[in-house]
């Protein structure tokens, strides 16, 4: 059986995590990879080992430990459920996955940003994951100004074997049915 991997790209509270966990339920032998939860675990049980600054570290350890397990000890389909909007550490996910003999879907989340700024307004989400930023219009913001700048390049076709853009919350059904009718059809 060939796996998926599936990477989700977007902004905050673009719905990368709805998504994954909708598409969890219908994908079957698959699990979603959040670091967000990694992030409010280790805030939660271990933030005297948090770094004051520069890289988390030990959050991407846990996460890397996870995928390892998921990719050598079990046949489970990957839903990756990260921001992953710079490109180059993107093309270094889906080397990696693709050399593990998994087919690479990428899902990137266009939403406008005065949606995503109601969305953060009206969210009961916890802010315990963020390190760097206070509030999730803070993270918002830094993501504008490195899309603004140039720091940030949208997926493209050619980076993986198949991309959907959800533009609106419309098309999460739809982008769900095709990546189920994929997994069945590979």
């Amino acid at each position: 059986m060939k796996r998926l991997a599936i990477i989700t790209v977007g902004k905050t509270h673009s719905g990368k995590t709805t998504f994954a966990g909708a598409l969890e339920k219908e994908l079957a032998n698959s699990v979603v990879i959040d670091q967000d939860n990694h992030a409010e675990f280790l805030h939660t049980y271990y933030q005297s080992l948090l770094p004051k600054q520069g890289s988390n570290t030990i959050k991407y350890a846990i996460t890397q430990t996870i995928v390892n397990h998921a990719v050598h000890e079990t046949n489970c389909h990957l839903i990756l459920c990260n921001s992953n909007r710079n490109r180059r550490g993107r093309l270094r996910l889906i080397e990696y996955y693709q050399k593990q003999g998994f087919t690479c879907i990428l899902v990137n989340f266009e939403l406008p940003d005065h949606i995503l700024k109601e969305r953060i307004a009206e969210s009961l989400r916890s802010t315990k994951i963020l390190r760097v930023a206070s509030t999730f219009d803070d993270v918002l913001s830094r993501q504008q100004e490195e899309t603004n700048t140039g720091d940030i390049i949208e997926p493209t076709e050619e980076e993986a074997d198949h991309l959907f853009v959800i533009n609106n919350s419309d098309r999460l059904p739809s982008v769900i049915r095709e990546i189920v009718d994929l997994a069945i059809t590979l």
